[in-house]
């Protein structure tokens, strides 16, 4: 299975992205901004970073990067109950799914103005989606997050919606980082093909180079799970 990870000027984590797929067993595909096609990849993941600096919103100019047409056109809009192209965004990743409305809500600065960077203890709150679809219901797992930008805001009737659609894919445990509202850490769309998470399962993929929990691998089954998912499908 060949999954895509897009580098957008500003980038930080693609090469991250690509080493997590190889990990998980997958063929990592590179993808630049600046290109439309998407070499006929099974699924996408848009990486962490500061994509074109971060100069207008996080995440408002990559969505207008030539590579996102695609990208929106083949994942489909938020509402699809039906299969779409797979995509992942992490951390500035999934403020770009939000820009191009892939995923509702927005992400905004940190509710006490500060960077963070932590590891921090999420729990899955959905499985069936094509990301994490490899965890249990219920599991508590440990990643790293950092980011300055990462509170996920949406109006009541949008939040009761997600609730109500199954649609939080995961939410923050014992201490809620960055102000997000109801302790959302990521959301899906109404198929479970589109992901967006705030922290970063990539950097917890490799025994010894995560946090000091599960040897440091709870992240990995976020790209297990696109192998499987896709697989299956």
């Amino acid at each position: 299975m060949r999954i895509g990870v897009v580098t957008f000027p500003g980038s930080l984590d693609d090469r991250d992205a690509l080493r997590a797929v190889k990990i998980a067993g997958g063929t990592p595909v590179p993808l630049w901004h600046g290109d439309e096609d998407i070499k006929g990849v099974d699924a996408v993941v848009l990486p962490g970073g500061f994509s074109y600096g971060d100069y207008l919103r996080c995440g408002a100019i990559a969505r207008f990067a030539p590579v996102m047409n695609e990208i929106i056109r083949l994942a489909g809009p938020p509402t699809q109950v039906s299969s779409g192209l797979p995509v992942l965004g992490i951390c500035n990743g999934f403020q770009v799914l939000t820009e191009s409305h892939l995923l509702p809500g927005a992400l905004v600065r940190n509710e006490k103005q500060q960077f963070i960077c932590r590891d921090q203890k999420l729990r899955i709150e959905r499985t069936g989606t094509t990301w994490t679809n490899g965890y249990e219901q219920g599991q508590e797992i440990v990643v790293p997050l950092k980011n300055g930008e990462g509170g996920f805001v949406a109006d009541d009737a949008t939040l009761d919606m997600l609730e109500g659609e199954g649609r939080v894919v995961a939410r923050y445990l014992e201490v809620n980082p960055n102000g997000s509202y109801r302790d959302i850490a990521g959301v899906s769309n109404a198929s479970g093909t589109v992901v967006g998470l705030m922290p970063h399962p990539e950097h917890a993929t490799e025994a010894g180079y995560g946090p000091e929990v599960n040897n440091g691998t709870d992240g990995l089954a976020f790209f297990t799970s696109a192998l499987q998912g896709v697989l299956s499908a």
